[in-house]
């Protein structure tokens, strides 16, 4: 049971302020922290998505920890659908260029038309340093690595908190991981990287968004990225889902935030946008239909869930009226003929 009835996870209340349990939530938090701290130096980024759901679900344990395990298997019983069309959608994703032609040379062309360059080889030329990482490349390795983590985090924390407003986010979330899995099939693309590998930019581009992990010490973090990079579908670039889910939860929290705090959420999608297209991993064409993207499926999704809530709205108004009430002979007794 995934996206349909459940338990919701109990409201915060006034007692949950009480010094004992913030207490035990700091002991527990903390534990975990350290463990999951433990887990990324020696054994790398939880980029496997089972590996990202166990340590997710690890956390509301520990945040919820004064909760019985009912509510805790609850978390299982309602991601595990989640979890397998992930699984899914990552082994359909390696098959995107079986069926089509891939295409190389037009997504070059295109931000050559946009910007009179291509961005990733202007970018690399200015600020890459091989062999010298720099404090950016650290950061462009923090932000790269954070799609893994930040959408699902986001979908945890509206779990917890309202169900509602999580079942609503993941109806965009996998909406959206459809829409991107589709176009990979139907236009399999290549990024900059690939397109420098093979002759179609004459310029050499890097993948660099492992680098900054190298340089910080946490060299089996960037080797288990860089092996999970291996093993993916070279060529699933159109469109960017990287600065999609970014935009997403922008999107999302864009009308339920202060206005004040609307600046400091796009930093996240446009910091994104530079740490890919920097890395070598996306065009900017990519990142723009990701965009495009996130527009359509708030736009489709919010007009289908408010179709839902009439219908429903109607069927309810339909099951409450009176017994004959829509047959105006029985309803009205003077109506009935005369015999």
């Amino acid at each position: 049971m995934a996206l349909t009835e459940m338990d919701t996870p109990a409201p915060a209340s006034g007692d949950d302020e009480a010094p004992g349990r913030r207490r035990r939530r700091v002991l527990w938090m903390s534990g975990y922290t350290v463990a999951f701290l433990g887990w990324w130096t020696l054994v790398g980024l939880p980029t496997d998505y089972a590996v990202a759901f166990g340590w997710l679900w690890l956390a509301t344990v520990a945040w919820r920890n004064d909760q019985p395990w009912r509510r805790h298997w609850g978390f299982v019983r309602d991601w595990l659908p989640i979890l397998v069309a992930l699984v899914v959608y990552d082994f359909s994703r390696g098959l995107a260029d079986r069926f089509m032609p891939v295409h190389i040379q037009a997504v070059v062309d295109a931000d050559r038309a946009l910007f009179g360059v291509v961005p990733t080889v202007w970018l690399q030329e200015h600020l890459l340093q091989r062999g010298n990482v720099q404090w950016w490349d650290v950061l462009v390795s923090f932000v790269y690595f954070s799609h893994f983590v930040v959408s699902l985090t986001v979908a945890v924390v509206l779990w917890i908190r309202n169900r509602d407003r999580w079942l609503a986010f993941m109806r965009r979330w996998l909406a959206l991981t459809a829409a991107g899995l589709l176009t990979y099939f139907l236009y399999p693309a290549a990024p900059p990287w690939y397109a420098s590998k093979y002759g179609y930019i004459t310029e050499t581009v890097y993948r660099t968004s492992a680098d900054g992990w190298h340089e910080i010490g946490l060299r089996s973090a960037g080797k288990l990225l860089s092996a999970g990079q291996a093993l993916s579908n070279p060529v699933a670039a159109m469109p960017s889902l990287h600065s999609a889910f970014a935009m997403l939860v922008v999107a999302f929290f864009f009308t339920r935030v202060r206005r004040r705090w609307i600046p400091l959420l796009l930093l996240y999608p446009l910091a994104m946008t530079f740490s890919l297209v920097y890395a070598g991993e996306h065009y900017v064409i990519d990142v723009l239909v990701g965009w495009t993207y996130v527009l359509i499926v708030m736009v489709v999704v919010g007009y289908a869930e408010r179709w839902w809530r009439r219908r429903a709205g109607t069927a309810v108004a339909a099951r409450d009226e009176p017994l004959g009430a829509r047959d105006p002979a029985v309803a009205d007794p003077d109506a009935l003929p005369l015999r």
